[in-house]
């Protein structure tokens, strides 16, 4: 049976992870990037770890930070995952010697597989929609049919995913998890409880 991983991105407050993690969340994301409305501050991203129990994954956010950028947030908190949104090179990521995700904009013409091939030591790509300036949470999708059949399997999907076309995506795509923000808030950075839940029972109904 496949079973669809979720990973909730956005998160700013202790309340919003305690719902989602008794929703069955498998992963939360935090942001560090000052150019998003999701940009969480350290003492706040504490606070929200703090109610973030075992086995649920922790991600750390970030878009073209700077090492000591990067640095302040590792060496002051504990993350499962490191997640890049920008043009970071597999060079820089690695020199944090912690485990990472890359995010990839999907634009036309991509080559997907060159730059999978180029970051030979990611744990695992994220496929967002491509809006420049932006690090996700913008609700808008991008063709899933541009995904290389070999490669849904392996992937974690994003933008503007939500509960309305999540069945839609699963059925159609069947990526390895899917990775949700603005699709289950009830303003940039607030999480709506009942959208979380709602999301949540469409994934396993279409998962079966």
């Amino acid at each position: 049976m496949h079973r669809t991983r979720v990973k909730i991105c956005g998160i700013t407050q202790a309340q919003d992870a305690t719902a989602a993690v008794q929703l069955g969340v498998d992963a939360l994301g935090l942001v560090f990037y000052a150019g998003s409305p999701r940009n969480i501050e350290l003492d706040s991203a504490a606070e929200v770890l703090s109610v973030i129990p075992a086995f649920v994954t922790t991600v750390a956010l970030f878009k073209d930070a700077s090492v000591e950028q990067v640095e302040q947030v590792t060496n002051k908190l504990d993350f499962d995952l490191l997640q890049f949104h920008g043009s970071e090179s597999a060079a820089f990521i690695q020199q944090f010697e912690h485990p990472y995700l890359k995010a990839i904009g999907m634009q036309d013409q991509i080559d997907l597989q060159s730059i999978l091939s180029s970051y030979s030591q990611c744990c695992g790509f994220l496929l967002d929609s491509h809006v420049a300036g932006a690090a996700g949470g913008t609700g808008e999708t991008f063709d899933w049919e541009t995904i290389p059949p070999e490669l849904r399997q392996q992937i974690i999907l994003a933008g503007g995913i939500n509960p309305d076309n999540v069945a839609e995506c699963i059925t159609r795509i069947k990526p390895y998890a899917i990775d949700v923000s603005s699709g289950v808030e009830s303003s940039p950075g607030r999480k709506d409880q009942g959208k979380m839940k709602q999301l949540m029972k469409q994934v396993r109904l279409t998962d079966g």
